[in-house]
């Protein structure tokens, strides 16, 4: 798919309306790419988990700050090959089997072969099954992978070089409708996006950010600890930017960037929320102030592991999170224009 947006304003690039199995573009990886940071005047480095760690040298170096988005995603390993030849599953990230029943997925062997397939119920055939369908409990040992394959047992499955701790992906069956952006994945490629917009428009007005900032982009966010380390030493403060929960109860929705001001870890640094509340009401930056009861980020990841700085978040308004996820170029735009404030502000 490439990098999501363009810069001054952040446009949203053609995506194709189809359910067809998806190119694995820098914002559908769980590795991020150094490509999308090349053209910025930054330097490049990889942390030995695999995180990408960007830095721009500010025009002061006095206070240096951090952004943090994740590439990681919502997806599956193979836990068992099972004797009809189809695959049981394990988690990755806290999802539910019902938010992707009867998804694409796509199998990556150790030898580098990808096969297709589909997630299903183990009995999912109403004409067979018959009200099982519905009241069978969506758990580890109700679901499987059935690959499009020639394959009938656990031998033939493993002919076809599959073993068990090969990943899984789901398809995000992206499509952009009437400003609408609906994908699986958004949280949280839709911020690396953001991100990378936003460096970009720092970097085509010849502009510089006011303190060296380090953009590390992670990849383990979904399974707790993707920035716990990699930044440099001395860092003051850090900006994670990442989802915000829409439903009810909330503020957030999906035509507005959110600042978190507490979840599941408890409250962010309040000094640094009210400055980037005070940077987003001078810009004439339109946002929610909410809180996510079942949440945690990057930030405070990095909090846990001793990281001694100011930690906010920001992010798009995206529904249906860790679901089949929807947001608005409207939020998009609105999140890359408060990280470019936030990079710009002394």
């Amino acid at each position: 798919m490439g990098v999501l947006f363009e810069s001054r304003p952040p446009r949203l690039i053609d995506v194709p309306h189809s359910s067809a199995r998806p190119r694995m573009g820098v914002l559908f990886e769980s590795r991020p790419r150094e490509q999308t940071f090349a053209s910025f005047p930054v330097q490049q480095k990889r942390t030995r988990k695999g995180a990408l760690v960007a830095t721009w040298p500010g025009q002061k170096d006095d206070s240096p700050r951090g952004l943090t988005a994740h590439v990681d995603t919502l997806g599956a390993m193979v836990k068992e090959i099972k004797n009809n030849g189809r695959l049981k599953l394990t988690k990755i990230g806290g999802f539910a089997w019902n938010t992707v029943e009867g998804e694409g997925v796509t199998i990556f062997t150790r030898q580098g072969r990808t096969l297709r397939g589909s997630l299903l119920l183990a009995k999912a055939s109403g004409h067979v099954h018959g009200s099982q369908v519905n009241e069978i409990k969506r758990e580890d040992e109700a679901m499987e992978v059935r690959i499009d394959e020639r394959t009938t047992s656990a031998e033939e499955t493993r002919a076809l070089g599959v073993e068990v701790g090969d990943f899984v992906a789901f398809d995000p069956r992206v499509e952009v409708n009437a400003g609408f952006v609906r994908s699986r994945h958004l949280d949280d490629k839709a911020c690396v996006a953001c991100i990378a917009a936003a460096f970009k428009a720092l970097k085509d007005a010849n502009l510089q950010p006011a303190q060296t900032t380090t953009a590390l982009i992670s990849n383990y966010e979904e399974v707790g600890h993707g920035a716990a380390s990699g930044f440099p030493v001395g860092l003051t403060e850090l900006l994670s930017v990442d989802m915000a929960a829409v439903g009810e109860g909330q503020t957030s929705d999906e035509f507005h960037a959110s600042l978190c001001v507490k979840d599941s870890g408890g409250p962010y640094h309040h000094g640094l929320s009210s400055r980037l509340r005070d940077l987003a009401d001078r810009e004439g930056i339109a946002y929610k102030v909410d809180i996510y009861p079942y949440y945690g980020s990057d930030g405070e990841a990095f909090w846990r592991a001793g990281g001694d700085v100011a930690v906010a978040l920001i992010g798009p308004g995206v529904d249906a999170s860790h679901n089949y996820e929807r947001t608005h170029t409207e939020a998009l735009e609105a999140t890359t224009r408060w990280i470019l404030a936030y990079l710009l502000a002394d």
